[in-house]
């Protein structure tokens, strides 16, 4: 690598970093969100207490399978793309994105950064929290039966660590794909109000996606929402096995790399064609 190309991978570093410790700040927004977001596992939990309750049919999944799905899928709520940074919307909406185009840095590079300190700063202020209450508080005031379970092996946990590294970069990469679009957008609103109601469905929040119907399976299980809560959420409880959790984390990098692909060249459309504000 040469001195040009270390200086630029330090700058998106830097930025990377200075974004994260920025949005680190927020700490009443995300204890706000830790609030909403336990309220919300709670009602899931109970919903799947009386499913497996009112159910005689043996289901793909066990009900400790499904609390992993409910209570890290609340932790790492934040990780998914439902929704844009405010920022870069506004930089896109007030003309502010062409000293983006002025930088010595590649824009896409230089927005990735951002995003990418966007996604993980908030779920590391909520996932912390809900992992102890989830692990350690409910047993202690009598709610064992709707505890976190522990990883299903050590390989299990291991690799549901490795998988939720590339559920980051995925999600980053999809949030990327809106905010290009803003360009032709211009707000960011409809992206925040549409999201919200297709990631977390096809991602498998609202309902595991093994709970659906199973001509509905093939297409979930190619669609690229998988991965950004199905297969870490399943790979920690054991659903998916070891020895098959590795193509399913290489599946992950492989709709990264497309989607990474797509948003790059969206971008350089985009270019072409940028009206901001003032003509």
């Amino acid at each position: 690598m040469n001195a040009i190309s270390k200086s630029l991978w330090h700058a998106y570093l830097a930025v990377a970093v200075t974004r994260f410790k920025m949005v680190l700040q927020y700490r009443a927004a995300a204890f706000a969100g830790f609030g909403t977001q336990l309220f919300w596992g709670f009602i899931k939990v109970m919903v799947f207490v009386a499913f497996f309750e009112a159910t005689n049919e043996v289901q793909p999944m066990t009900f400790s399978e499904v609390l992993v799905y409910i209570w890290l899928g609340q932790g790492l709520l934040a990780l998914l793309p439902w929704n844009v940074d405010a920022e870069i919307a506004n930089d896109i909406r007030t003309g502010g994105v062409v000293y983006e185009l002025l930088r010595p840095l590649d824009l896409y590079s230089f927005w990735f950064a951002r995003t990418l300190a966007f996604r993980a700063a908030p779920t590391l202020l909520r996932l912390t929290p809900m992992l102890i209450f989830a692990y350690w508080v409910l047993p202690l005031i009598g709610f064992s039966e709707w505890a976190l379970p522990l990883p299903d092996s050590f390989a299990s946990g291991l690799l549901f660590v490795f998988s939720v590294v590339a559920t980051l970069a995925l999600s980053t990469a999809f949030t990327m794909v809106m905010h290009v679009a803003l360009i032709w957008t211009i707000s960011g609103e409809g992206f925040n109000r549409m999201m919200p109601g297709i990631v977390p469905v096809f991602a498998g929040l609202i309902v595991p996606l093994p709970l659906f119907p199973d001509w509905l399976q093939p297409f979930l299980y190619w669609q690229p929402f998988r991965g950004m809560a199905d297969v870490p959420f399943r790979i920690y409880s054991g659903h998916i096995p070891v020895d098959e959790a590795f193509f399913e984390i290489a599946m992950q990098w492989f709709w990264f790399a497309v989607i990474v692909v797509l948003g790059y060249r969206l971008l350089i459309r985009a270019r072409t064609r940028l009206v901001v504000q003032g003509g």
